[in-house]
């Protein structure tokens, strides 16, 4: 149950895509950027938590849910986003504001900050990585050689294809086997957090999902890490398969201002299967006293 009012809008980013927003509750601004197909619900606990004391504004990625027609499909690259998210600011007369980043939103975050280190006081990163992360995903091989697979033929029958991906994604066997592959924890994660996710995801145009994920295998931030002048908060979820520890302790070695939080039991999703002690610490990171303006 949301306990400030929210306040929706839209605005055109540089190249005439509309992106939807939402802003909750007053303060300093907290800006919270989910990963690849994720939704808005996938917050839906930290803004709740965080917008008592902070102005929470959360957001749908080009090409995600209500941030659609994308006026220009060659404009499905990281550069775009971080464009976007820069433009969002400027729409609200921000002139920076803490971040936070859950899976694809760290590298998404990290080039932000390659582009406009002067609108980020602070970054949490919630299972993020700084490169590749599906070679060797789940211990094999195998990720990266079917994804090419499914997008030649994608290119060669997208109507097909995006047909398949919605039968695929949008079913009860679906769902159980994101949760089994480590994305959720379905012991403590509510069921209808995973159908929501994977509904959205089943209704994302394919050729959007292929390329952004495109984008998060060949990003590389290891020059960025290392650069990084502001406060950051890494956690990392124990249980999480799909990015797992090795690229959050990889961060919180690279980055100097860093403080590492692993969450026990946590899957890639951390901050749906354990809302409260997530919340806790991102709250105590942000009272430690970070950049003015």
């Amino acid at each position: 149950m949301e306990t400030t009012p929210k306040s929706i809008g839209t605005f055109e980013s540089y190249d005439g895509t509309s992106i939807y927003y939402e802003t909750h509750g007053q303060g300093e601004p907290l800006v919270l950027i989910y990963g690849i197909a994720c939704p808005i619900n996938h917050w839906h606990y930290q803004i709740e938590y965080f917008s008592r004391n902070y102005q929470v504004i959360a957001f749908d990625l080009r090409g995600h849910h209500k941030s659609t027609p994308i006026a220009d499909m060659s404009q499905l690259t990281l550069e775009a986003l971080c464009k976007d998210i820069a433009g969002l600011l400027e729409h609200l007369n921000i002139k920076s504001a803490h971040f936070a980043g859950h899976s694809f939103g760290a590298p998404i975050l990290l080039n932000l900050y390659s582009m406009h280190p002067e609108i980020i006081r602070s970054m949490t990163f919630i299972n993020g990585f700084a490169r590749n992360p599906i070679k060797g995903m789940f211990g094999l091989e195998v990720i990266e050689p079917f994804f090419y697979f499914v997008k030649g033929q994608y290119e060669n029958q997208p109507d097909l294809w995006n047909t398949l991906w919605k039968v695929a994604i949008d079913n009860p066997l679906a769902m159980y086997a994101a949760a089994l592959a480590g994305g959720f924890n379905l012991r403590v994660t509510h069921f209808k957090d995973i159908e929501v996710y994977c509904r959205g995801v089943a209704r994302m145009n394919l050729k959007v999902f292929i390329a952004f994920f495109e984008e998060l295998m060949k990003f590389d931030g290891e020059p960025i890490l290392e650069k990084i002048e502001v406060p950051v908060l890494v956690i990392s979820g124990e249980k999480d398969a799909v990015t797992p520890i090795r690229f959050q302790y990889h961060l919180k070695e690279k980055i100097k201002n860093s403080e590492f939080v692993l969450v026990p039991y946590g899957s890639h999703c951390t901050q749906l299967d354990f809302p409260d002690y997530t919340n806790l610490k991102i709250e105590k990171f942000l009272q430690q006293g970070v950049r003015e303006d």
